[in-house]
């Protein structure tokens, strides 16, 4: 029987991570994959969906640019498109690919070994492999399971990602469609729309239970991308319950009760249901090995199950379910496994983007959070129109909005960046946040010019009292603030 150190099962972005950190101490270890290299998060998750939304932006902003030197606009193939897509995602799955096979030719050739096929855990350390050559197990001495997620279906929905798509179904239409509701007014479900809305050849519905999309985010920040989408087109379905959708002559009929309680049918070419995602842990272990599970997915301790040698990464988890996260955990599991790791396992300062019109980035407690957890806090916002970049960039839409302990020390609790550029502009405050630090470090490091991320600093100096721009004057664009029990109150220096 085949040992090892350690076997990861699915090579997805946190598999991936985990055996790569595995190499670093030297151990023997055994990756093995159900179907591609990469996972959802190369195949038909994070890199598609992202080189999507950067395709319909180009398009986007090309079609508004030739309007503005009064070209007529020429028409984007859809099968261009997504063969553009499929390329992006050979690219990186070959690069992952290629990595391994050159390292199975170098030092690292009586470590690492590769296996496709299906996992199963016989046993706490003995696993069942299936694939091509038969069925044989092998022997760990610590299993990392990182098998992922997929879409939630919804049994009432006939899904048959022609007519009907879940996520994974985008790459299986081949044209454009006039009309597309979608089922979700999630991250994923408001991406969707920003992506087809961009391209200016699909009108879109967007089916929302509550009275604004992204409910967990804050309203400054849903306005901007509201009011985006309605200014594209997407007609947002809001207070709205979803009580039938079904398939009519190739087409999409969906009933909709809106908060009245009138009912009303709509008819549309296709349909993309983005209701979340669930954990790949079915037939993944046998009865005998007792790995709990709570609602969410796996029940974890920073990694470890409730088996001592199994550990569990990424989505499979019920923790957040993000490509960097799953990374993190996956190094991290790793780390506990054969080391000790220099600290504890914290998501506090995890950096988000989402990938809208336009983008926002995010780290720590919004608005939102914070009242929740009944912090007393410091709010200050920047108008993107007073940051230098965004008006040479011609695109003055967005903000930068700082949250900060209300108090003397004024640690960093949070940061929203909404606007051209919002990805690169976040990650010192993350820093700062892992570091427990306040604002004066920001305020003083001098920051590139022209650059969004002055938008920052400008933030931490307002609050110091000593900004360039003043809140007095610039009323609507700059603002700081006290929070407390919801009651806001201005800062005056």
């Amino acid at each position: 029987m085949e040992k090892y150190d350690l076997v990861v099962i699915g090579s997805g972005p946190s598999g991936y991570a985990a055996a790569m950190r595995a190499l670093d101490f030297k151990k023997k270890v055994l990756l093995v994959e159900k179907k591609g290299v990469g996972g959802a998060g190369v195949a038909n998750g994070a890199l598609s969906s992202k080189t999507w939304w950067e395709l319909a932006r180009e398009a986007y902003l090309f079609n508004k640019n030739l309007k503005r030197y009064h070209i007529d606009t020429p028409e984007v193939n859809f099968s261009e498109i997504r063969e553009e897509v499929k390329r992006a995602v050979a690219e990186r799955k070959e690069m992952l690919e290629e990595h391994m096979r050159l390292l199975e030719e170098s030092n690292y050739a009586d470590l690492l070994t590769f296996k496709t096929g299906t996992a199963k855990l016989r046993s706490n350390h003995e696993i069942e492999i299936v694939n091509g050559q038969g069925t044989h197990t092998i022997w760990a001495e610590n299993v990392v399971l990182a098998t992922g997620s997929r879409p939630r279906i919804l049994p009432d929905i006939p899904i048959d990602d022609k007519i009907i798509l879940s996520s994974d179904g985008i790459e299986h239409i081949n044209d454009f469609p006039k009309s597309m509701v979608i089922l979700g007014a999630g991250v994923i479900g408001c991406e969707y729309a920003t992506i087809f809305s961009g391209f200016g050849k699909t009108k879109v519905h967007l089916i929302d239970k509550g009275d604004r999309i992204l409910p967990f985010e804050d309203e400054d920040v849903v306005r901007v991308i509201e009011g985006n989408m309605e200014r594209k087109g997407v007609f947002i379905h809001r207070n709205s319950r979803l009580t039938r959708m079904e398939i009519v002559d190739g087409k999409v009929e969906y009933e909709l009760e809106h908060e009245h309680g009138e009912n009303m049918v709509y008819h549309v070419e296709k349909a993309l249901i983005s209701v979340g995602r669930v954990p790949n842990y079915e037939n993944l272990w046998d009865k005998s090995v007792d790995i709990k599970l709570d609602n969410r997915g796996i029940d974890d301790d920073e990694t470890q199950t409730s088996v001592p040698n199994v550990y569990a990464v990424g989505d499979i988890t019920s923790d957040i379910a993000l490509v960097n996260v799953g990374e993190l955990e996956g190094r991290y599991a790793v780390e506990r496994i054969f080391g000790k790791p220099k600290r504890k396992l914290v998501y506090e300062n995890i950096s988000t983007i989402m990938f809208l019109h336009p983008e926002v980035a995010g780290v720590g407690l919004n608005e939102i959070q914070a009242r929740q957890k009944g912090i007393s806090y410091k709010v200050v916002s920047l108008d993107y129109s007073c940051i230098p970049r965004a008006i040479a960039k011609r695109n003055t839409q967005g903000f930068v909005k700082l949250l900060v302990t209300n108090d003397e020390d004024m640690k960093i609790l949070g940061m929203r960046v909404v606007g051209n550029h919002a990805s690169s502009a976040i990650q010192a405050v993350a820093l700062l946040i892992s570091m427990d630090k306040g604002i004066e470090e920001l305020a003083e490091c001098v920051h590139p010019h022209p650059s969004i991320i002055e938008g920052i600093q400008e933030c931490a100096r307002m609050l110091l009292g000593k900004s360039m721009f003043k809140p007095e004057a610039f009323k609507g664009k700059l603002v700081c603030k006290t929070c407390c029990d919801g009651v806001y109150e201005d800062i005056v220096f």
